[in-house]
């Protein structure tokens, strides 16, 4: 017994689907859902990355860091440094003020402090639930990742 064949689906050279009411422009695609085994909790993040690169001022830009904490122009913050790292928090009694870019300007005795010296990479940690965002060294994140997770072909963690 033969069953009838199904013609291959081959989407058209013709343009995209035009929205009602928009001509000439084409609808933007929405994104499809993500999938999760039934009766997972939702998956919620509460912690946003970015890289930065600090700069011979010792400021650091990253444009998604910024939004996420929500962190406008004129807030005060506190900047500190513990166990390598730069740790800043907004506080009202702060000592510096986020500029209308919205960069981080981590003082040089801070960066001394931390080893940090102009065009390195620091990897960006904020945590918007607690006003804060950390700057780690790449040294310093190299080593923890090193300690702790093996790399795949490799003998004791060394690639």
């Amino acid at each position: 017994m033969t069953a009838p064949l199904i013609a291959p689906v081959i989407p058209s050279g013709s343009p995209a689907r035009r929205g009602p009411g928009l001509p000439g422009r084409a609808r933007a695609a929405s994104p499809l859902p993500l999938a999760r085994p039934p009766g997972s909790p939702p998956v919620l993040c509460d912690v946003v990355y970015g890289i930065g690169r600090i700069d011979a001022s010792g400021r650091v830009a990253e444009r998604a860091i910024a939004a996420a904490l929500g962190w406008c122009s004129g807030d005060r913050l506190t900047l500190t440094a513990q166990a390598g790292v730069v740790v800043v928090r907004r506080d009202p009694a702060g000592m510096a003020t986020l500029p209308a870019s919205r960069y981080i300007v981590i003082p040089a005795a801070l960066r001394h402090r931390c080893g940090l010296r102009a065009g390195e990479l620091v990897l960006l940690a904020a945590r918007p639930g607690q006003d804060t965002l950390v700057a780690y060294p790449f040294g310093l994140v190299d080593q923890a990742i090193r300690a702790h997770l093996p790399f795949p072909g490799s003998q004791g963690g060394q690639p």
